[in-house]
C-alpha cells in the first residue's frame, strides 16, 4: 500500500514531537500512544499519564502514516512494525507501531545519541576485562525487555571500538545506538533496510572478514546455530536474550535445539561461552533507575560444570569466583548497591533471587555465599579453576 506524502500535513508527528520533547524533559524512557486515550510515558520505570491530549481512531491512522511513509504497508500486512524515528540531533527513538483492538497504538523509547560508559553505568569493574580480553567466543547480555540490554551492548561495542583494531559488524532490528569508526570499523546494519533477517544477514557476515558481530536478539534455532558456529570459528559474537539469570541462558540456549543434538550444543557452549551478563533494573535512593548484575565470565569450572549438565551449581559458582573472577549473582549485586548507600533494603528485597537469604544477610547472619571456604577450596583442588584463555 503506497502513501501519498503529497497529501499529509504531518500536524500528527508535530504533535507527536511535543510530547517526546516533554519525555525527554522528564527524564522519561517510553511514550505510549492508543487510540482514542490519554497520552501516557513511562518515566522512572512507572507507567503515568503525560497528557490528557487524545490521538482519535483516525488520527493514529495518519501518525502512522507520516512515520513510516513508504513502510505503511508493512504496518497493515505485518499489523506491526519496528522502525527508528529522527527527533533533533541528540536524541532518537526506538518505536514500534501496531494494531490493536481499538485501532492502532504506538511505542518510542529514547535512544540517547551519547553511549555510556562502563564507568557512567557504574558497572563492576569485570565489565573491563570481559570487553578487553575477549576476542572470541560468545557474549550474552540477557534480560526483561527494557532492562536496558541494548544500552550494555553498546557500552561493550563502544570498549572494544575504543581499545582494538577490528571490523565490527552489527545485526539490529531496528538500528539504536550510531557507533562512529574509532580504533576500530564499524558496520551497522538494519532489518528491512539493509538486510531481510538475522539467519542471512549473519551467515553473510561470516564472508565478511568480522572480528566482532553483533545480533540484536537471537530469536531462532537458525540465528543461535550460526551465532555458535561463527563462535566457534574463532569470531566474537554478542547478543541478547529475554532470559531473567545466568543458569536460565544455559537453559534456554540448550532447550532451543531438539533432544537429539542437545549434548552436542552443550559441549560447544561450554568451549565458547566468554560472559553472560543478566541485568534487572532497580530504583535508586534518587528514584532513578540502574542495573544490578548477575555476571558469568568463563572459567574451567564454569565450562565442566556446563559440560556435565551441573546446571543447578552454576549459581553457586558465580557465589564463590566473586572475589577471584568478579563473577557475581543478583543478590551479591544487590548487596553491594545496599553497601555502597545506592539503594535501599527494600528495593533489595523486593528484586532478590533469595529474598530471605539476602535478608539474613542484612542482619549479619549468614553470607550471601552459600558454598564454606573448605569446599570450594576441595572443588578447586579438584577442578583447578583458571582462565581459559590465560
Amino acid at each position: 500500500m503506497k502513501v501519498d506524502v503529497s497529501q499529509l500535513s504531518f500536524e500528527f508527528t508535530a504533535k507527536l514531537k511535543e510530547h517526546l520533547q516533554k519525555l525527554i524533559e522528564l527524564g522519561g524512557s517510553d511514550l505510549h500512544l492508543k487510540a482514542e486515550a490519554k497520552i501516557r510515558a513511562r518515566i522512572n520505570g512507572d507507567i503515568v499519564i503525560l497528557s490528557d491530549d487524545i490521538f482519535k481512531k483516525q488520527d493514529m491512522i495518519t501518525l502512522a502514516k507520516e512515520v513510516l511513509r513508504g513502510r505503511f504497508g508493512e504496518l497493515v500486512e505485518q499489523k506491526q512494525v519496528d522502525f527508528t524515528f529522527l527527533l533533533n540531533d541528540d536524541y532518537r527513538f526506538r518505536g514500534n507501531l501496531f494494531f490493536q483492538k481499538d485501532g492502532v497504538s504506538a511505542v518510542f523509547r529514547v535512544i540517547p545519541t551519547k553511549i555510556l560508559t562502563f564507568k557512567d553505568l557504574k558497572f563492576p569493574q569485570i565489565m573491563d576485562k570481559i570487553a578487553d580480553e575477549a576476542h572470541r567466543g560468545i557474549i550474552l547480555v540477557t534480560g526483561a525487555t527494557g532492562s536496558g540490554k541494548s544500552t550494555t551492548l553498546a557500552s561493550i561495542i563502544d570498549a572494544i571500538n575504543e581499545r582494538h583494531s577490528k571490523h565490527i559488524i552489527t545485526i539490529e532490528d531496528p538500528i539504536e545506538f550510531i557507533h562512529q569508526d574509532k580504533k576500530s570499523i564499524i558496520n551497522q546494519r538494519s532489518l528491512g533496510e539493509d538486510a531481510l533477517n538475522f539467519a542471512s544477514a549473519l551467515k553473510g557476515s561470516l564472508r565478511e572478514d568480522p572480528d566482532v558481530i553483533l545480533i540484536g536478539e537471537m530469536r531462532d534455532l537458525e540465528s543461535m546455530e550460526i551465532a555458535l558456529h561463527a563462535a566457534e570459528t574463532g569470531h566474537l559474537v554478542l547478543g541478547t536474550l529475554h532470559t531473567t539469570d545466568v543458569t536460565e541462558t544455559i537453559n534456554r540456549i540448550i532447550g532451543m535445539f531438539p533432544v537429539n543434538e542437545q549434548n552436542r550444543i552443550r559441549l560447544t557452549l561450554a568451549s565458547v561461552i566468554q560472559a553472560v551478563i543478566s541485568q534487572r533494573l532497580v530504583k535508586d535512593k534518587k528514584g532513578k533507575r540502574r542495573a544490578a548484575l548477575e555476571v558469568l565470565v568463563k572459567t574451567e569450572r564454569i565450562s565442566d560444570l556446563i559440560r556435565k549438565e551441573r546446571d543447578d551449581e552454576i549459581k553457586m559458582s558465580l557465589e564463590d569466583g566473586k572475589d577471584v573472577y568478579g563473577t557475581q549473582t543478583f543478590d551479591q549485586a544487590l548487596y553491594d548497591l545496599c553497601k555502597s548507600g545506592d539503594v535501599d533494603e527494600e528495593e533489595a528485597l523486593a528484586n532478590a533471587t533469595s529474598p530471605d537469604n539476602l535478608k539474613l544477610r542484612f542482619r549479619g547472619v549468614g553470607s550471601v555465599n552459600s558454598t564454606s571456604d573448605s569446599a570450594l577450596r576441595k572443588e578447586e583442588a579438584i577442578i583447578g579453576i583458571k582462565k581459559l584463555d590465560e
